[in-house]
């Protein structure tokens, strides 16, 4: 019986919610919200376009869950209070007149916040790198964060499981834990900056184990069908070159933990947007590949996916279900409709995130306007 090779145009589903095709968005900074935190009729737009563009699926920003330590950019969107709900309720109302899904990734910054100068983390290690994010000030080292006591334990687990039930409540598809690029999860997972002795530190499934209690315990407060996924990565917003310690064996044992709790989804982040860098290890396997090995979750694979053939590589060799698109999609926000038409799509060029990240900036760019004006 002949193979039907798969596409990234192929229909699929999530935990019985079905997906137009294989595309998503992948989850991208772009620190546009209000002082506040509230979502803007800029990001609205934003988020439309993609949903109008043909994804499939879009994986918002990472979202601050509580007003403590959670925050890790100015500008950054929350989801904390109803302010923060009527905001995002513009942007699902939006992405879902076109027929997509909507995740909201939850993200809480841990020791690496750009925007506070109190930090909770695993354990007291100063953060790799320098801030960076905020171009308006110059980049400056991050500060010590405090080591995690009990009660924070239940304050940071406390507030997802209220921002996932205000994601619901903004009508959102599913939330996204954000255990990747050196955020609070990442800073658990990583040997180097978790230094604790208790049930939280030392082999991988200490690691991996408040992850998984905010996980679970998110689960439990929402209804079946919300869909909960779960990211995480090798390299870091603050270390590029990091790769987990004992390659592919160490990504067997994560994978195999968190096959334990079966996520609806798996997300691999390639931070430095190259697959093959960043997920392939020495031995010929890949990080995608391990996990599809191990896990019933669909796999999401990310880094350089605009390149058809490597996505669709990935796709037919048992190394991803789904694939995320971010600068290119950014560049082309219709870029599934023109691809699939064999119209050509607008090549990402840098000046489109840089200096600034922010949406005025890349729509300045576009029309070649006075950025001061903020047109």
């Amino acid at each position: 019986m002949e193979t039907i090779s798969k596409t990234i145009f192929d229909a699929t589903e999530i935990r019985g919610r079905k997906l137009a095709n294989r595309l998503v968005v992948a989850p991208m900074t772009r620190v546009s919200a209000t002082d506040a935190g509230i979502p803007t009729q800029e990001m609205a737009d934003y988020y439309e376009a993609f949903a109008a563009g043909g994804f499939a699926m879009i994986i918002t920003e990472g979202t601050f869950t509580d007003e403590l330590f959670s925050k890790a950019n100015r500008n950054q969107p929350g989801i904390t209070n109803a302010a923060h709900i009527n905001g995002w309720k513009r942007v699902v109302t939006a992405v879902h007149s076109h027929g997509a899904l909507i995740i909201n990734q939850l993200m809480h910054g841990g020791a690496l916040s750009e925007s506070s100068e109190e930090t909770i983390a695993p354990s007291a290690v100063l953060p790799a790198g320098l801030r960076a994010t905020d171009n308006t000030v110059p980049p400056s080292p991050f500060p010590m964060p405090r080591a995690m006591q009990a009660e924070d334990f239940e304050t940071v687990k406390t507030g997802y499981v209220n921002a996932a039930l205000r994601a619901y409540e903004a009508g959102f598809d599913g939330v996204e834990l954000h255990a990747a690029n050196g955020y609070l999860f990442d800073q658990f997972i990583t040997p180097y900056t978790n230094l604790r002795t208790d049930k939280y530190g030392g082999n991988e499934r200490n690691r991996l184990r408040f992850l998984i209690e905010v996980y679970q315990a998110v689960k439990a407060a929402l209804p079946l069908g919300f869909i909960v996924g779960i990211r995480v990565s090798e390299s870091k917003v603050n270390d590029l070159a990091y790769r987990w310690p004992g390659g592919s064996a160490t990504a067997r044992r994560i994978f195999e933990v968190l096959a334990e709790i079966d996520p609806d989804y798996v997300h691999i982040a390639a931070e430095g947007g190259r697959w093959e860098r960043e997920c392939v290890y020495p031995d010929g396997t890949s990080s995608n590949s391990i996990a599809k090995s191990i896990l019933r979750s669909p796999v999401i694979a990310n880094g350089g996916m605009h390149d058809v053939a490597l996505a669709e590589t990935l796709l037919n060799g048992n190394a991803a279900d789904l694939v995320s698109i971010g600068r290119a999609a950014i560049a082309s926000p219709d870029w599934p409709k023109l691809m699939a038409a064999g119209e050509p799509v607008v090549p990402f060029f840098k000046e489109l995130i840089k200096p600034s990240l922010t949406l005025a900036h890349t729509r300045c760019v576009r029309e070649q306007c006075d950025e001061s004006a903020l047109c």
